[in-house]
């Protein structure tokens, strides 16, 4: 090798250390600083794209996007029972002329099923439909204070509103002609007839109990779920005309539905949630077991559960952040979920854990998606 050679090879390498030493670090925040703009305009785009009504946005993780709205509730503080005011008009929902005669057809079609034994029909329940739900806060705490306001309805009725999408004679439909995208509260009591309670509960053992709904139900079949979901009866759940109680339809759940007893847990009302694609109300509940570990009720439910056809399957999580985030987000369950179960199970952590260390494992959970 020439001495030219060893020169240029000793310039060439001095050179290399200068510049590295110069503009490395340069590139690389350079570098960094385009990735997060890029990652920035993606998360916009998205958003933009989920949003419901501007400050009105439906609760989303990451990639798992909901149509749950949280109205009032947000994990950590508890809304008292005697905060909540239910009222019952008098006179049942009445549906317009053309929704009316679909409920007919529903109405035959399960007076046939009856008659010829093809399916078991559905009962047509006595149910409530939600005429206005309000937010307010007292004067001295700003403690929340909620008024529920409901009306007599039914099953067939109930069905017959689901159909939301079912046009009409003039090519529109129903959630085209009465509801308002920027007004998701805004709402007619008869596309409205369905308010249940929806329960996350948690083993002594520090377990949340997950469940998959039947593919025999009427109303969302085959999917992951709440641990106890409870619509409210006229019939059960209201003496005389009088309103029903929420904790007492949630304490009614947990029977029918976990073989739990009053007496076995603590019950916490956590928030009000709005599916705004199906208009379903739900209360928000988080029960924590006394005593009774994850593997003592699976061996109590196995000696009979009243309501055990709804469900075809119960599992048990890890009651962490990590772990019920890294659940939730499973390529299997993703696209699987009742449209408010991830809501309640959010709000369950968050008020167990706080907030900030809640956000903090769904985001890291988020990002290892990526």
């Amino acid at each position: 090798m020439s001495g030219i050679d060893v020169g240029n090879g000793v310039v060439g390498a001095i050179l290399g250390v200068v510049f590295a030493t110069l503009f490395q670090q340069g590139l690389q925040d350079a570098w960094f600083k385009v990735r997060r703009r890029s990652a920035g305009m993606v998360r916009s785009i998205t958003f933009r794209e989920h949003q419901q009504g501007g400050a009105w946005s439906t609760f989303a993780l990451g990639p798992l996007h909901t149509s749950a709205l949280i109205v009032d509730g947000d994990g950590h503080a508890v809304i008292s029972p005697e905060s909540v005011h239910i009222q019952v008009l008098d006179g049942d929902v009445e549906l317009p002329a053309e929704m009316a005669a679909w409920r007919e057809q529903i109405a035959a079609e399960e007076d046939r099923a009856r008659e010829t034994g093809d399916r078991v029909p559905v009962w047509n329940g006595p149910r409530y439909a939600v005429e206005s739900l309000d937010v307010s806060r007292t004067a001295l705490d700003e403690q929340a204070e909620i008024h529920l306001r409901l009306r007599p309805t039914d099953y067939h009725t109930f069905l017959a509103a689901q159909q939301l999408d079912r046009r009409f004679a003039d090519g529109d439909t129903p959630r085209t002609r009465y509801l308002d995208p920027e007004q998701p509260l805004a709402a007619p009591a008869f596309l409205q007839c369905s308010f249940g309670v929806n329960i996350a509960v948690v083993t002594a053992d520090h377990l949340l109990v997950v469940s998959h709904r039947s593919e025999r139900v009427r109303t969302a079949p085959g999917v992951w779920n709440s641990s106890v979901n409870e619509g409210l009866s006229r019939h059960i759940d209201s003496s005389g005309r009088g309103a029903p109680d929420l904790h007492a339809a949630a304490r009614r759940g947990m029977r029918e539905e976990l073989v739990l007893e009053p007496h076995e847990f603590t019950l916490s009302l956590l928030a009000f949630v709005l599916d705004v694609d199906k208009r379903a109300w739900s209360a928000h509940y988080y029960a924590r077991l006394n005593d009774l570990t994850g593997e003592q009720l699976r061996t109590r439910m196995s000696r009979g559960v009243p309501d055990r056809w709804e469900h075809q399957a119960v599992e048990y999580v890890p009651f962490r952040s990590a772990e019920v985030t890294r659940y939730l987000l499973r390529p299997d369950r993703i696209h699987r979920w009742a449209p408010v179960a991830p809501a309640l199970f959010h709000l369950a952590l968050v008020h167990v854990h706080g907030r900030a260390s809640v956000e903090r494992a769904e985001a890291q959970a988020v990002r290892r998606l990526r």
